[in-house]
């Protein structure tokens, strides 16, 4: 089961956290957010992204679209071409078999429309609930909560979740952040992720968001209590 939030929880983290993420941050790191893409392009994109690189899902995007276009041309694709054009992604070999599968369901049942909705998407081979929330927030601009490995560390560093999952973070902050921030949370939190929260070293010297932030405060009590035991060791 999710952990329950109380009332008082949830007036301290979305009253203070979450509008010091829109606020201060939103201004800062807005224009690093890329625009809307197609649907078409931000499914297969995002299907190439997984276990990938973000340097490496960016390269085989642009060579595959530079010569597939739609579905169709997709679907009609030779394999080994598209292996070849995708190869820097990981599990290149299967993603080659697994898009082309997605652009012929996406042209023969969907008519080149990538459907819109949750259920249909995640029924598309390759597609989970990151991509398909993706696909909503980016396709299609639908409030939906794509949670990655940047989504799923910095929730739970701020406070705003105490969960082991990726699943388990969307249920919790889809069921504790205000619809109206859903749009924005995914592409704020991968920018900070990759620019100051880092997974190994993140610098929070840098960082707007050390006020309301608990691994903050643990890792400044941390190191206090270091200073002390080094103080008292050289009494």
């Amino acid at each position: 089961m999710y952990p329950s939030y109380s009332t008082k929880w949830k007036e301290k983290r979305l009253k203070e956290k979450i509008p010091g993420v829109s606020g201060a941050y939103l201004g800062k790191v807005s224009r690093l957010i890329e625009k809307k893409e197609r649907p078409f392009r931000v499914l297969i994109s995002t299907i190439l992204s997984q276990r990938t690189r973000d340097e490496d899902t960016e390269h085989a995007s642009q060579a595959l679209f530079e010569k597939y276009h739609t579905p169709k041309e997709l679907m009609d694709a030779d394999t080994e071409d598209i292996e070849k054009r995708i190869h820097r992604v990981g599990f290149s070999n299967k993603k080659s078999i697994v898009i082309k599968e997605v652009a012929r369901i996406i042209h023969e049942r969907y008519q080149d429309e990538v459907p819109e909705n949750f259920e249909e998407l995640v029924n598309l081979p390759g597609v989970g609930r990151k991509t398909a929330n993706c696909v909503l927030v980016f396709g299609f601009e639908k409030p939906a909560i794509p949670v990655d490995t940047h989504v799923h560390r910095i929730s739970n560093r701020l406070g705003l979740v105490h969960t082991k999952t990726p699943e388990k973070t969307e249920e919790v902050l889809m069921q504790n952040i205000p619809k109206k921030y859903w749009l924005d949370l995914n592409g704020l939190f991968v920018t900070h992720g990759k620019t100051i929260c880092k997974p190994l070293r993140p610098l929070c010297e840098k960082c707007l968001l050390t006020k309301v932030c608990d691994y903050y405060k643990s890792r400044i009590k941390t190191e206090l209590k270091m200073k002390e035991s080094k103080i008292k060791g050289l009494k």
